[in-house]
């Protein structure tokens, strides 16, 4: 079932620009859960069930190409839009590999952008979500296929 607020994960270790993203995107709809520590992304994806995560690149200690790595591994069907002040060929193409949606650069000036790849991504977990509940409304309809009488 699809969920109903369009809640995220931003995971960054810049308290600043955590806050700066939730206001920004507060005010588009979103529900921004921000996390400043990324050891505790996986923990934090199961205790907010997120379907997308915000996900800066380079952190101290912790580098967030391996956690998407960490993340598709344990459900490739969240969604990872990757936050960057590494301007680099090398770095985007290996978040594209490793399943990012998208791969943004900061500062962020203008939030429009970010919106446009939030909303695209939501509509990607939408089609999913529609996709897996007509397989199961299928499923269910072969299992007890309805019978007509007479003839």
């Amino acid at each position: 079932m699809p969920q109903q607020t369009r809640s995220l994960l931003h995971v960054d270790d810049d308290p600043d620009l955590l806050r700066l993203v939730a206001a920004k995107l507060g005010r588009h709809g979103y529900q921004v859960h921000s996390l400043g520590d990324p050891s505790q992304t996986l923990r934090e994806l199961l205790v907010r069930d997120c379907r997308v995560v915000l996900l800066d690149v380079d952190m101290p200690d912790v580098d967030g190409l391996e956690i998407l790595r960490q993340i598709k591994q344990h459900d490739g069907g969240i969604q990872v839009i990757m936050l960057t002040g590494l301007v680099s060929m090398n770095t985007i193409l290996e978040s594209m590999r490793l399943g990012a949606e998208a791969c943004l650069f900061k500062p962020i000036r203008e939030f429009d952008e970010l919106c446009e790849a939030l909303d695209s991504t939501y509509d990607k977990v939408d089609r999913w979500w529609r996709t897996l509940r007509d397989l199961t409304d299928r499923t269910r309809n072969e299992a007890h296929p309805t019978t007509t009488v007479g003839g």
